[in-house]
């Protein structure tokens, strides 16, 4: 890919250890409020009901404080775990004012990003909700890696929706046919960019079976991209 001088990355599973991070925060807020639930258990649940809420999040069909309460009361009440709608929205609250207080990192992000950024003008495409995004780039010391960052929120629209990717594109001075996009979410990361004739790694972080589908760059790995760029 020798035409290729624009890198956009996805930001959560992609550099940003989402689900470790996000443990470690549930593991800080349930404690400090006291709330006396088997944490194991806990987030158990919590997993599927949060990525079953962000993609109805992703395709207009929930809003955010419907996700933001929802997916805490939906875990509760499957657990069979009394919690009022004041302690609830007080974890929603904490959950996202904790969230950059924990900055792993997926496996060789540091490595590919420091060789990556003397080569290439390098990007950030994020769903992610603006007031906490900015804060993990911070915390976690990526900022400096990246030279744009759009936010869902700040555009109005969601990957895999044109109208993110077009923006960013502007936004960075990019042309599609010299821009790539990384990401772990088939849908929102792989189809969004390819459907504006960007071309797409798709990190397969989640371990899903898109390998079967044809024209499809996979990785297992980050460090598969030096291979690749």
């Amino acid at each position: 890919m020798e035409d290729i001088k624009n890198i956009f990355f996805d930001l959560d599973h992609t550099l940003w250890d989402f689900d470790k991070n996000s443990d470690l925060t549930f593991h800080k807020i349930i404690e400090k409020n006291n709330i006396n639930i088997d944490i194991s258990k806990f987030l158990d649940a919590y997993h599927p009901i949060n990525r079953h809420y962000w993609n109805l999040y992703r395709i207009d069909k929930v809003t955010k404080p419907h996700l933001r309460f929802y997916r805490l009361s939906d875990t509760f009440e499957q657990l069979k775990f009394e919690v009022d709608d004041e302690m609830i929205n007080k974890l929603a609250i904490d959950y996202i004012e904790h969230l950059s207080d924990f900055n792993h990192l997926i496996p060789n992000t540091i490595l590919v990003l420091d060789y990556l950024h003397l080569k290439y003008n390098m990007h950030i495409i994020t769903n992610g909700f603006k007031e906490v995004q900015r804060r993990k780039l911070e915390k976690s010391d990526l900022l400096k890696y990246f030279r744009t960052i759009t936010i869902s929120e700040d555009v109005g629209v969601k990957k895999p929706d044109e109208i993110i990717f077009k923006h960013a594109l502007q936004k960075s001075d990019s042309l599609i046919e010299n821009s790539i996009m990384i990401g772990d979410n088939y849908n929102a990361d792989i189809l969004g960019a390819n459907n504006i004739g960007m071309k797409s790694i798709y990190f397969n972080f989640h371990k899903t079976q898109e390998e079967q589908k044809e024209d499809v760059v996979i990785i297992e790995d980050l460090k598969e991209i030096l291979e690749i760029l």
